[in-house]
């Protein structure tokens, strides 16, 4: 089903994170990490409408002139998977993985909603296909939640979308496997080791405070954040966590929260391909490791919306 181009493609790009995925772990013996700077680049969204292909294609050529180790993807690689053809989901990896060529370094890759083949189908999708709900972005970038090392720093990449059953979309949710997963994985470092997260879905966030409310004034947890996240956060107490680097909601913005910064890096589509979104235009985040911290900055790439929509 799958052609040998993309099986070659994905075994020079994405090859690490499969790696990481089988388990095989480190403990590191120096907690000091060494210096270095990669990108969390997130909510591609990408579709051959909007003039999207060209738009990535721009932001992974800029990004190429910082001299970063490599890239992290926060999710929502492409626009939709949710609720379309197997065809069309399809084609839109396809067209990913050409336009990612162009970034040219290796590449970490963490699952966003509009990544989960069929689940917003309303049953039009059978959860049987074996390319429903997280199955095709697993064929093209190996597991959904991981860990690698590099350079001295911990990484944790989190699965951070559950699908609700009959496609009845997804909730915001660390389940239960992973959090035993995390526990483990956490629990082979030493207390100094530096870490860094990934999660699409956002674990501590304030976008509540200033997007629209719902008319019921209900929360929006579980769809805009993690739903269990006090659970999570809990997992990094004691622990020395450099930062957690989120998508999803396309926004730049840092809460701090007990000392761990966590990021949301904005989108390199912005408002969907439809200028900025909340005053956040289309971009990503370079992150740069030194003395033992963490800082970032967002870079934009010069992109005009054929269709604007600011928000």
């Amino acid at each position: 089903m799958f052609t040998p181009n993309r099986r070659d493609f994905l075994s020079l790009l994405g090859g690490s994170a499969a790696a990481a995925a089988i388990g095989t772990k480190t403990a590191f013996a120096a907690p000091k990490p060494e210096t270095f700077e990669f990108l969390f680049m997130t909510d591609t969204h990408l579709q051959p409408e909007l003039n999207a292909a060209q738009g990535c294609d721009m932001a992974f050529k800029k990004a190429r002139s910082v001299k970063a180790d490599f890239a992290l993807q926060g999710g929502d690689h492409v626009y939709d998977t949710m609720n379309v053809s197997k065809e069309r989901a399809v084609s839109l990896f396809d067209l990913y993985g050409k336009t990612e060529q162009d970034l040219g370094l290796k590449l970490y890759h963490t699952c966003g909603n509009h990544d989960c083949f069929g689940v917003s189908s309303k049953g039009k999708t059978s959860e049987s296909d074996q390319l429903y709900g997280k199955k095709m972005f697993e064929e093209h970038f190996g597991r959904a939640f991981y860990s690698f090392d590099h350079k001295g720093v911990h990484f944790m990449v989190l699965d951070s979308v559950q699908p609700l059953s009959g496609g009845m979309g997804y909730r915001g949710y660390i389940d239960e496997a992973q959090l035993a997963w995390m526990a483990d994985d956490l629990g082979e470092l030493t207390p100094a080791t530096p870490v860094i997260v990934s999660t699409h879905i956002p674990l501590v966030t304030a976008c509540e405070s200033y997007t629209k409310a719902t008319p019921e004034g209900k929360t929006k947890r579980g769809g805009l954040s993690v739903l269990n996240s006090d659970v999570v956060v809990k997992q990094f107490e004691g622990r020395n966590v450099l930062g957690v680097l989120q998508g999803h909601t396309h926004i730049w913005e840092t809460v701090t929260w007990r000392g761990v910064p966590y990021i949301t890096g904005g989108a390199v589509s912005g408002n969907w391909w439809k200028g900025t979104h909340l005053g956040t235009p289309e971009g990503y985040t370079v992150v740069r490791v030194e003395d033992g911290k963490m800082s970032t900055r967002y870079e934009t790439y010069g992109f005009q919306s054929i269709a604007p929509e600011n928000t």
